[in-house]
This record gives C-alpha cells, structure tokens and sequence, in this order.
C-alpha cells in the first residue's frame, strides 16, 4: 500500500511544483505585477522610513526677551541651541506675537519678563511665559515636553553656580531598549510587516481572478489537479514573494536606516513565516470570491487598512474602544509586530514570542481552510 501511495504522492508534487512554477512566471512576467513587487515597496519604505517619525526637530520658536542679562541671555541660547529648535525671530513688542502664531511662521513663543534675572537674584521665583499653537494638541504636548527639559538642566546649573539649594527632586531619565528615543527605531519595524502584509495579500488575491480574466481558469479545471493542489500551487508564491520582500525590507532596516537587530533571526523568520501563511490564507479567500482583478484588488485593500489600523501600528491598541480591542485578535499583524518589534529592540528569543506564534498560526489554519472551503465550492 506505501509503495502505491508513493507515485501518487510524487505525481501529486510534481503537479504542484508545476503549476506553482507557471504561478511564479505569469507575476514575473506581468509588467504590472513587477511594478507592483518591486516600485511600490521601495517608495513606501522610504517615504514611511523618513517621513513617518514622531521626533520634531528645527521648531521654529520666537524669542521675546525684556531682560537683556547674562541669565535670561542664557536660557535663550540653550533654547536656541537645541537640535529641537530654530530661532524664527527676536520679538521687540507684544503686538507681533499674534501674526507669528497666527500665520505658522512660530510654534511657540518664549516670553522673558523685565524681572527676570532679579527675581532669580534674590532667589525668588522667576517666571516664564510660553506661547504655543496649540492647533495640533500631539505637537504642542512634544514641544512643551522639550522645552521642560531645558528649563529643568537650566534651573539645576544655575543652583549649583550660585551655591543655591537644589531642586527636592529631580527626574533622571534612562530609556530602555531605545537609549535615543528615536522614533524611527519604532516606526522602520513595523513597515517590515506592513509592507509583507500589503504585498502579499495583492499577489495572492489577484491569483484566481488573474485565471478567471485570462480565460486559463477552465483549463486548470480540466487537468488532473484536485482543488487542494491547486491551492497549494497557488499559495506558494505568495508565500515565497512574500519571504522575500520582508528579507529585503528587512535588510533595509538594519543597513540603511540603522535600526538595532538585537534578537534572534531564527525567531523573527518563524514569525514571519507563520504571518505570511495568514496573508496568503486571506489572499486566498479574497481571490475565491473574485470573479476580476479590480474585484481582488479591491477586496484586499477593504482588508488591508482595517488590519493597519487594528494592529496598534500607529496608535496603541490599549487606547482604542473595549470592542475594538477584541477585533485585534483577529488580526495577524498585531502579533507580528509585537515580534518584530521584540526582536529588534527587546532581543526577544523563541520562548519569548511563543504566545504570539500560535494565534498567527491559528488564523493561517482557519484562512487556508476556509480558502480552500470556498475554492471548491466555486468549482462546484
């Protein structure tokens, strides 16, 4: 009986090696399937690897100062100094504050009273007034954010100078895992699963429907293939496609953007692996259901964006509704991108990321079952 089961096994390879090959070839082929693979994933890792970041530098501020002293000189000139901050303009009366602000052309305005430097003299408080747009509530927030560290080192160097007592308490700031807080580090990891996730999903989706257009639909259906060979001959470009565009991104991240790979690989490809299954499993349905490529299209990026959004990619999924927060766990890139996050900053290891192997492994099994569930049904 194994001896029988073995030339039909063999048949049974050959026949999906074949049709997974003449899969390969028609995307290879296709001038607007290479587009797609490659012009796209190059573009959007650039533009997302530099321009999505939540680091603000070169803010352009105002400065009007009443109190030309060494103190209030200094200040001025930490602020001034700061990679954060651009100095707009040296403000001489109140009434150009308001067009400074009003027009964009500052984002805050640093107002150093007539008193300021006696008043810290003769150890009192000294004030100072901040004017900010407060248009944008986020960029306001990380502009006061680095203003308060300025004043903070300003106020304990200048105890210490003049032998006042210091501060009660002061705040001493160690970042883990992402010493810099730069945001990049954050953002370029998680475009490795959002560009595999975009990509993959579109190969496989267009699959079926590519068949359906070209009239090559009925042929596969003639030939000796059973609908889980096909299926399979399907799969696995999508899942090769998709392996090879998240290794490109990938060393994109560690070579030309610099983010620290501080885990192991072997556990980053485990976890790809298994979110690309769930890709192509989605891929595959949608591609089920389409009769034409604009219909795959479609039904990926109807999927796609609600999965980005879901993931905790830009917003964290702890702020989001209670509901919502149960629609995540739906979604296979939630769990990739606490693993890739992990592995870069965290150096995460395999048993780390065991609880976020299994559900993307899960949703793979219940997509492909589901995929192949409605492949027949449609051949039928």
């Amino acid at each position: 009986m194994k001896a029988a089961l073995t030339p039909r096994l063999n048949a049974s390879l050959r026949r999906i090696v074949a049709l997974a090959i003449k899969e390969l070839l028609a995307i290879l082929k296709d001038r607007k399937s290479r587009i797609v693979l490659i012009g796209p994933p190059l573009l959007q890792l650039i533009i997302f690897g530099y321009a999505a970041t939540f680091d603000l530098n070169d803010i352009p501020v105002a400065v009007y100062n009443e109190d030309p002293s060494a103190a209030s000189r200094e200040l001025v000139a930490r602020v001034s100094g700061s990679p954060h901050f651009h100095l707009q303009a040296n403000i001489e009366h109140d009434a150009q504050i308001a067009p400074l602000i009003d027009n964009k052309k500052a984002l805050m305005v640093l107002h150093l009273g007539p008193n300021f430097s006696a008043d810290l003299a003769h150890g009192g408080s000294s004030k100072a007034q901040v004017i900010i747009d407060g248009r944008n509530s986020n960029t306001a927030l990380l502009v006061l954010g680095y203003l308060r560290n300025i004043i903070t080192d300003y106020n304990i160097d200048w105890a210490q100078r003049h032998g006042r007592a210091k501060p009660l308490a002061t705040l001493q700031v160690r970042p883990w895992f992402n010493s810099n807080l730069v945001s990049r580090w954050f953002v370029v990891p998680g475009i490795i699963g959002l560009l595999t996730l975009v990509i993959t999903t579109i190969v496989t989706a267009l699959s079926v429907a590519r068949e359906r257009e070209a009239g090559t639909f009925d042929q596969l259906l003639v030939t000796p293939m059973r609908p889980f060979e096909i299926l399979i001959g399907k799969a696995f470009p999508g899942i090769l496609i998709g392996i090879l565009e998240g290794s490109f991104i990938l060393l994109m991240a560690v070579y030309w953007f610099e983010v620290p790979l501080r885990g192991s690989l072997g556990a980053l490809y485990v976890g790809m692996f298994l979110f690309v299954m769930a890709a192509v499993g989605i891929g595959l349905m949608i591609s089920s259901l389409a009769v034409t490529q604009q219909q795959g299209m479609l039904g990926a990026f109807l999927f796609i964006v609600p999965a980005v959004i879901l993931s905790g990619f830009a917003t964290p999924i702890s702020n989001m509704p209670e509901v919502i927060q149960y629609l995540t766990y739906i979604d296979p890139l939630r769990y990739f991108l606490v693993i890739i996050r992990g592995v870069f900053l965290e150096g995460d290891s395999y048993a780390i990321l065991l609880n976020y192997y299994w559900p993307m492994a899960l949703i793979a099994l219940v997509t492909l079952a589901m995929a192949g569930w409605l492949f027949r049904r449609r051949m039928n």
